[in-house]
Parts: structure tokens; sequence; C-alpha cells
């Protein structure tokens, strides 16, 4: 019976498990995002939030217990650098993981997990205007709407400005 053992096994000894969750906690320390099964994405999820929250205590403890867990210099580097510094004011949920599909060759769930201050493509993207299915018309007169009301503004604006310069002139002189 398998009572209270809560965490995915992933098939694999414990050893091998340790050494193949270092490694990838290691990968998506350097490179930010990595695409993995949605079973490892989630274990990792699991291993490496604990770690980044350890890291933002930059202490000697901290930094030895953290390279008990991962044993690379440049990962730890980089974990007690630039990553602590961009989560340091948050309180968790330091990786997002979003599905890709099923992979071609055995059909396994796939997905991409990554560090969630660190895409660059969804903090900047505004979101997308909503397409309705309705008729071609409706929205190429929209687009030509604007383009024809604006022209005449522009047009008004430029022929305003004289007119107020010469009132301004006129009112000058009445004085």
């Amino acid at each position: 019976m398998r009572h209270g053992k809560k965490f995915n096994h992933l098939g694999r000894t414990a050893d091998h498990r340790q050494a193949l969750l270092a490694n990838q906690a290691i990968s998506l320390i350097m490179h930010k995002r990595i695409t993995t099964t949605l079973a490892k994405a989630k274990a990792l999820k699991k291993y490496v939030e604990p770690l980044i929250t350890r890291s933002k205590d930059d202490s000697t403890n901290s930094r030895r217990v953290v390279f008990s867990y991962l044993q690379n210099k440049e990962a730890l580097k980089e974990l007690f650098g630039v990553v602590a510094q961009k989560v340091g004011d948050r309180p968790g949920g330091y990786t997002r993981i979003i599905k890709l599909g099923s992979r071609l060759g055995d059909g396994a769930d796939m997905a991409f997990i990554e560090l969630v201050d660190f895409d660059e493509n969804m903090l900047k993207t505004p979101k997308a205007e909503k397409k309705t299915r309705r008729s071609r018309k409706s929205s190429a007169a929209k687009a030509e709407a604007p383009a024809a009301e604006e022209a005449p503004k522009a047009e008004t604006s430029v022929e305003e400005a004289p007119a107020a310069e010469e009132t301004k002139v006129e009112e000058a002189k009445a004085e």
C-alpha cells in the first residue's frame, strides 16, 4: 500500500530521481525555460520553488543548503544573483507550467516550465483584440473609418492654427 506517499516517483529509483530533478533545476535556473513532460515539470516545480525561496536570503547557510541540492557553482551564482534579485518581492509562485500537447513518439503530455519574472513575451505583450466571426465588411469598414476621420481632423487643426495666431495679432494691435 502507498499510504502517505504523495510525490511522483517518476518510475525511477530515489538516487536517479534526485539526479534528474537536480539537473532539470540547474537547466531551469540557467536557461529560465525548459521543455519536458508534464509529470516531470510538476515534480520539478515542487523541487525548485523552495530553493528559490531559500535564495532570497543570501547567507552562507542558505548557499550551502542550496548547493547540497544543486551541486553546480554557476547555477548557484545565477540563482543567488539574478534570480533572487528579480523575485525578491514575490511571495511565491516563481514558476509557470504551460501545456504543449502530446509528444509524437510515445504520446506523453509535454509542457514547458519557466520562471515567471523572466518571460518578456508575457510581460510586454498587451492583450490582443478579440476577433469575432462576423462578416469581413464590418472589420474592413472599421479599419477605413478611423483613417477617414483622422485625415479631416488633421487638416482642420492646421487651418485653425494660423487663424488663432491672426486673432492674437489683431487683439494686440487693438490694445
